[in-house]
């Protein structure tokens, strides 16, 4: 039997005789228990942000990507891109070709993103999902269609199924504007808008035309060029082992991008905020720790007349240190082992019944209820941080008693 141990664990539960420090040691307790939940529901609520804009995403970005490392557009048909194509683990591809451009129908006119696609791209992303009017048709017959996002296509004022079309101007390249004529330093075409698209996300809904790829060369002028090439996996592949493989073949020319890549600034703004949020709450949970150094510091007074009896029986220096190290110890511990099991039960609960909303109006936002994701990582990081800010907080009345024995 640990004898130190043994001790400390009697004077955690055992009733003092002042009663203000059972109080001060439950404060404790209670401090880093709130604490520890805290991260463990701040941190998990963080993962199910991004779990729900992965899952946002993954219908419309491809599972792997490749951009040119410099300039806007390459050649698909290069030895590098045929290699690619011919990869086992690769079910097929399909080419974009993504360029501002100036849309205008009736008496409104707004800038977007024109967004030209190959026939691929219906298969490659979930598009039908995604279509809340209409139906997704990029071109019929001789006759060019879009689809269109849908805070755009509310700008605007049109629907899918519209006679009138929409016109698309976009400025010639490697042309001079005529001052005396600017109408000429822009290509333009029309479509026919044939279906309304809905990501819920601001840069597509609200600046968003789909066209046919052709439709997109002919207003830029390109003749085969594309901006990015999107690669749909077999199922089964490792993706990881499919991106190294390209990255391999494609070296310092071209960048290959997975799905969190193509949406980095997004993904690294929602891990700045979940890791400042961490950082906050850690402050909080030092805070809350200081109670220990009271509590410890009250305990060795008051048990003053044990440790003398302690020494009278043989018990050296070290052995009486290790009691109240043990003590602090174990109050950092009870404190973070029942903050982690009320986090994850609160986690749980949220998970499957969503007490908390985000807001009173149901269907305003994607979800409705703030989505949770617990992961073995940030638990597993929420533990060690917390018995680590609690263990060095007891060094500070232990080295007094030090002193003083």
């Amino acid at each position: 039997m640990n004898l130190p141990l043994h001790i400390a664990r009697r004077y955690l539960f055992a009733k003092k005789s002042h009663n203000a420090i059972n109080i001060i040691s439950m404060i404790s307790v209670c401090g880093i228990t709130v604490a520890t939940m805290a991260l463990v529901c701040a941190l998990s609520v963080f993962n199910g942000f991004t779990d729900v804009v992965a899952k946002t995403f993954s219908a419309f970005d491809p599972e792997l990507q490749i951009v040119p490392a410099q300039g806007k557009v390459f050649d698909p048909t290069n030895a590098q891109i045929e290699q690619i194509k011919k990869l086992p683990e690769i079910a097929f591809t399909a080419e974009e070709l993504e360029e501002n451009a100036l849309i205008k129908f009736a008496d409104r006119q707004e800038p977007i993103i024109l967004k030209g696609v190959s026939p691929e791209f219906e298969h490659l992303a979930s598009i039908d999902k995604l279509v809340i009017d209409g139906h997704f048709s990029l071109r019929e017959g001789d006759i060019d269609n879009g689809v269109i996002g849908a805070g755009l296509a509310m700008f605007l004022g049109v629907r899918a199924g519209f006679l009138d079309p929409v016109e698309l101007y976009v400025p010639k390249r490697n042309e001079r504007i005529n001052l005396a004529n600017p109408a000429t330093a822009f290509t333009q075409s029309e479509a026919y808008i044939s279906g309304v698209f809905a990501l819920n996300q601001q840069k597509y809904d609200d600046q968003m035309l789909i066209v046919s790829i052709d439709l997109a060369r002919e207003l830029l002028r390109y003749e085969n060029e594309i901006s990015s090439l999107d690669i749909k996996v077999k199922d089964g592949a490792n993706i990881d082992k499919v991106h190294s493989e390209i990255k391999s073949i494609l070296g310092n020319d071209f960048i290959i991008k997975n799905r969190f890549e193509q949406q980095e600034e997004l993904y690294r703004m929602v891990n700045i905020e979940k890791w400042v949020t961490f950082l906050i709450l850690s402050i909080i949970l030092l805070i809350a720790v200081f109670n220990i150094v009271g509590s410890l510091t009250m305990l060795i007074i008051e048990k003053d007349e044990d440790i003398k009896i302690l020494k009278s029986l043989g018990g050296n220096n070290k052995f009486i240190t290790k009691i109240f190290l043990f003590e602090g110890w174990l109050i950092t511990l009870v404190g973070a082992f029942a903050g982690l099991v009320l986090g994850l039960i609160i986690c749980l609960l949220q998970q499957h019944f969503g007490l908390l909303k985000l807001g009173s109006t149901p269907g305003a936002f994607v979800i409705d209820a703030y989505p949770v994701s617990v992961q073995f990582l940030d638990i597993a990081l929420i533990f060690v941080t917390v018995n680590l800010i609690g263990f060095l907080a007891v060094l500070y009345p232990i080295n007094n008693l030090r002193k003083r024995l």
